[in-house]
């Protein structure tokens, strides 16, 4: 069973805590606009970039809307790390974009 949040949920932890958000969106659709503190590593890439991931760490994932983020919420919990899947995505954010 996957861990999932919804969009409430992250910007209420946004808030109070610093977490490790990973936007799994392509570089130019990051660039059009990300959620603030979020990094990106785009989903394609994602077989090689999460060699630079921290196993100690717990991630929240988020893409567009749920789907590309649910795929690396797979991937990454199969490579063993503590993965958190944001539902909603990036489309049902409400506060300010960072650019």
């Amino acid at each position: 069973m996957s861990k999932t949040i919804n969009i409430d949920q992250l910007e209420n932890l946004l808030a109070n805590q610093e977490i490790n958000l990973i936007d799994v969106r392509e570089a130019d659709e990051y660039a059009s606009g990300h959620i603030p503190s979020a990094v990106n590593m785009p989903l394609s890439q994602l077989d090689d970039s999460f060699l630079s991931l921290d196993a100690d760490k717990s991630y929240y994932l988020v893409c567009q809307m749920g789907g590309r983020s649910a795929r690396a919420y797979q991937f990454l919990e199969a490579q063993g790390f503590d993965v958190t899947n944001v539902d909603g995505g990036t489309s049902a954010w409400s506060g300010p974009l960072a650019y």
